[in-house]
């Protein structure tokens, strides 16, 4: 129990009558001045009794861990943690987070990694604190970037030495200071999600409107400066605003108070639309609510001071007025020079250095949202005429359903759009959504198309006239753009920040179980070729979420299919044998199929009808032979053939950190996994895939005297990507009781697997399971450049994001391939001299060959080449070249042709030995 602060004064009598004029005992002296700082650290904190007890217990259970923690600075750090992580637990926090971290002098940065390095036991972090440190880190992440962002551009807005008529109220910094809290209060009074990188960005883009519209043109830097100047001369932006019909005046300057905001979107390649919207109907009342706006229209510093401190004291958490001072609590970790991204220096002197670093998150995330309106601004918001003449020749068209669902979800994702972010912003989740529905035509036509290929049929009546069908592909396409607007605010890490409307939200919002979902992934990324990869690996992140835990939910249509495949007469025991784990998985299975599986018939070898989207034993019973048995689920054997993939991929990552010494180990961790995933299935209710790979790799080192510790398992699988620490802290034991994974093993996955794990200590082992054959990801396409099969050293590489948009084409923003020349198709190619070199470099090339046949007395093997420079028919692609065409010109259209046929046959790899599958 730590002192009561009546003790720090009997304390320091008793050191002070100790004999001889000396002190108490080291170890009791030492006690006791810990004893004291601490109470002094509880005090300045302002922490209940009940708080300082508990978090004194915490400390002395992680020293009993740790005996490094007493040491030093480490003290006072330690003494921090417990305190916040016990006043969370109590829900008993008296102090914000940044006065934590002044109290026990310490970064956000650092205080996270020190909390995840003392939670050396599972049970010292609670779920409860893991969720508020997620929600302090995605915040801090955003509001970092941001502010960041916002220094940046004010410095391109504003001049540094303003000319001496200025007022001082004026001031850079004083401006500086304005703007941002004017936009932390904005931020927090309006938005419901504060760590959405891109609202958050757009409502600062709003509030530098109002600001520049506010600021003298002697302040400012072209072209603000001149646009400034002319919405001053057309109807003074700086007349007093209170006691005026605002409404009336917006719609009278609407012309030209857009300048500015037109001017700022195109700097940063933002939405005009969105960043209008975002002005009109949620900064513009905010500003009128709010009472902030003095008789200059600007806003009262004092005012918004004290309205954000009262924001900031009611959340207890992040004090963002600190990153105008640069505050240490603020500054982030270094980011060692070997992680930015640069372009290699250039051999001649001459040429300019062109050092770049990797792109920002707010310019990221700005160009992955244009490129999505880019690539959807050719797409219409209805069925187009391809699409009208597919509904037409279906058995019963289903045109009137499909437009009335895509309506009807129209007005359920508006609502619960602004139910998460805020009522203000309806309509920009109505903008949202009509992306999506946009997306959805465009790759609903593609799907037909290539089913209408695949099959030679024109009607898909039943897959056309499918609920979940279409509800899952509509929420699909939403959710590509939900997630492209969502992206990280954390440099740290590429993949998406998970935020209140991160993936499963979309599912919750169309009432779509996640098993439904997960058949239209894969056929969804194959028929929208101009995916990015990040937006690729987030549909594969949402297929994995899906079979690991998703998919396993009460209520899932997952454990009707395995009921159905069990109870099959005269069928076995497994929704998929294990004879195939080590086979391929290589599949020509399309959305249709998933979606009208397990109904298919099987093929009829005397039928000369071809498989169609509509045949089904229902619509067909005769065909069916008396002694012919059912053909099986292919959406349930595929989802296990893909789950199988999963689990041995993080088992196998899992056993190379920790059992890498006992390889003869991995293939029985495995048969016992495998085993428990296909026959006892209901282990995997409510639960996620890691806690039955973790229980299977502790049972087998159990029994086969290997020693491996929980405590070992988990601080390993900690360290692993896209983990969780819920799952091995919160592992359901029974209904509506939740306790440890170590709980978990004893309680229930023993119990149930007992006789099993013991077979693996006998003479007579289970027969093993065979290692799934594990191929590349089929949405993965190769990184590396692939060179050109010519004697020329010319690469191709894919197109990489992030993309930097200008005039309407897409350019590189980073040097990729790394070389001296690169050429980006679809961009311009800028001066002549890059022409110049090299038509001098395949020049060259040619003179060497001449020279080489000249010199030798027989004739030289040919060169393997493309022959761009013959006329008539290439032999690549069969294309015709005009003779007035260069030979760059000529080869650039090889190099084009090569790498789309180099991604088709990607595509394509996996269809090969789909005929086999199918017989």
């Amino acid at each position: 129990m730590p002192p009561k602060q009546l003790r720090r004064a009997g304390a320091a009598r008793t050191q002070r009558s100790s004999p001889d004029g000396g002190s108490a005992p080291p170890a009791t002296h030492r006690l006791e001045i810990g004893e004291a700082e601490f109470t002094v650290l509880c005090d300045a904190l302002k922490v209940s009794e009940s708080v300082r007890e508990k978090a004194w217990k915490t400390y002395e259970s992680l020293l009993a861990a740790d005996g490094a923690l007493a040491c030093g600075k480490k003290k006072k750090e330690t003494w921090g943690v417990c305190i916040f992580i016990v006043a969370i637990d109590l829900d008993e926090v008296t102090f914000t987070f940044t006065e934590l971290l002044k109290s026990i002098n310490i970064s956000v940065c650092t205080f996270f990694q020190f909390l995840k390095e003392v939670d050396v036991n599972m049970d010292t972090v609670s779920t409860k604190v893991d969720s508020t440190v997620s929600r302090l880190k995605k915040k801090y992440d955003v509001l970092f970037a941001l502010y960041h962002k916002f220094e940046r551009t004010c410095g391109l807005i504003y001049l540094e030495q303003p000319s001496s008529e200025i007022p001082a109220e004026l001031s850079s910094v004083l401006v500086l200071k304005n703007y941002w809290i004017t936009f932390l209060l904005a931020k927090g009074k309006v938005l419901q999600v504060e760590d959405d990188l891109v609202i958050s960005f757009q409502l600062l883009l709003c509030v530098l409107d109002y600001f520049i519209k506010l600021s003298p043109p002697a302040m400012l830097k072209e072209p603000y400066k001149s646009s400034v100047s002319a919405v001053t001369v057309n109807g003074s932006a700086r007349t007093p605003r209170r006691g005026q019909n605002r409404s009336s005046r917006t719609a009278k300057q609407l012309d030209t108070d857009t300048k500015i905001i037109e001017i700022l979107c195109k700097e940063h390649d933002c939405n005009l639309d969105e960043v209008k919207n975002v002005y009109f109907t949620s900064f513009i009342p905010f500003l009128n609510s709010a009472g902030i706006v003095a008789s200059n229209g600007l806003p009262e510093v004092e005012v918004i001071l004290k309205q954000y401190d009262e924001l900031y004291l009611k959340n207890k958490d992040i004090d963002a007025r600190l990153f105008l001072n640069h505050d240490e609590t603020l500054q982030p970790d270094v980011i060692p020079c070997s992680q930015l991204e640069r372009t290699p220096l250039k051999n001649n002197p001459d040429e300019e250095i062109n050092v770049m670093l990797s792109q920002t998150p707010v310019r990221a995330a700005m160009n992955s949202i244009q490129q999505l309106i880019m690539i959807l601004n050719s797409a219409a918001d209805k069925p187009s005429d391809t699409l009208i003449m597919y509904f037409n020749n279906c058995t019963v068209n289903p045109k009137d359903s499909i437009l009335k669902r895509v309506e009807s979800f129209d007005q359920i994702f508006k609502k619960k759009f602004a139910e998460a972010v805020g009522q203000g912003w309806a309509e920009i989740g109505s903008q949202r959504y009509k992306l999506g529905v946009r997306l959805y035509y465009r790759v609903m036509e593609s799907m037909l198309k290539s089913e209408e290929e695949r099959l030679s049929v024109q009607n898909f009546s039943k897959l056309l006239n499918g609920n979940i069908f279409h509800t899952s592909l509509l929420a699909c396409a939403v959710e590509v753009v939900m997630a492209t607007y969502g992206r990280n605010a954390s440099q740290s890490d590429s993949t998406s920040a998970e935020t209140d409307l991160s993936f499963p939200w979309i599912l919750n919002v169309f009432d779509l179980k996640a098993f439904d979902f997960y058949k239209v992934i894969e056929s969804f990324i194959r028929a929208e070729p101009s995916l990015t990869r990040e937006m690729i690996k987030h549909l594969e992140c949402c297929e994995h979420r899906i079979m690991e835990s998703l998919a396993w939910q009460s209520g899932s249509p997952l454990f009707d299919l395995i009921k159905q495949s069990k109870e099959r007469e005269g069928q076995t025991d497994q929704p998929e044998p294990t004879s195939s784990l080590n086979m391929p998985l290589q599949h020509n299975h399309t959305a249709a199929d998933l979606y009208l599986s397990p109904v298919k018939s099987p093929k009829k070898k005397a039928s000369g009808t071809p498989l169609s989207a509509t045949s089904t034993p229902d619509a067909q019973p005769a065909v069916i032979p008396q002694t012919q048995k059912p053909q099986k689920s292919t959406s349930l054997s595929l989802f296990y053939k893909k789950v199988f993939l999963l689990a041995y991929r993080r088992l196998h990552t899992l056993f190379l950190h920790l059992l890498s010494e006992h390889p003869d180990l991995e293939p029985l961790i495995w048969t016992l996994f495998q085993h428990t995933l296909q026959n006892e299935y209901e282990l995997m209710r409510d639960r996620h895939l890691d806690q039955i790979m973790m229980c299977s790799m502790y049972g087998i080192c159990k029994v086969k005297n290997v020693d491996l510790r929980f405590k070992i398992i988990v601080s390993a699988y900690k360290e692993l990507c896209n983990t969780n620490q819920e799952t091995f802290k919160r592992v359901l034991i029974r209904e509506e009781q939740y306790d440890s994974i170590i709980v978990f093993y004893n309680l229930v996955f023993m119990q149930k697997l007992k006789t099993n794990i013991l077979q693996y200590a006998s003479s007579r082992p289970p027969t093993l399971s065979p290692i799934p054959h594990i191929p590349r990801s089929p949405y993965q396409f190769s990184n590396s450049p692939r060179r050109v099969p010519a004697g020329n050293n010319i690469y191709i590489s894919p197109l990489k994001s992030p993309y930097k948009f200008s005039d309407g084409f897409q350019s590189p923003t980073k040097m990729t391939p790394r070389s001296r020349i690169l050429v980006s198709i679809g961009e311009s190619f800028g001066t002549s001299e890059k022409f110049q070199k090299i038509n001098q470099m395949l020049c060259n090339s040619e003179c060497q060959l001449k020279r080489s046949a000249e010199a030798g007395a027989a004739a030289p093997k040919p060169l393997k080449r493309l022959r761009f420079d013959i006329e008539g028919q290439d032999e690549a692609d069969g294309s015709k070249h005009l003779p007035q065409e260069s030979k760059f010109q000529q080869k650039l259209a090889e190099m084009t042709s090569t790498r789309t046929r180099m991604q088709k046959q990607k595509l394509n790899d996996g269809n090969d030995t789909s005929a086999s599958e199918e017989k």
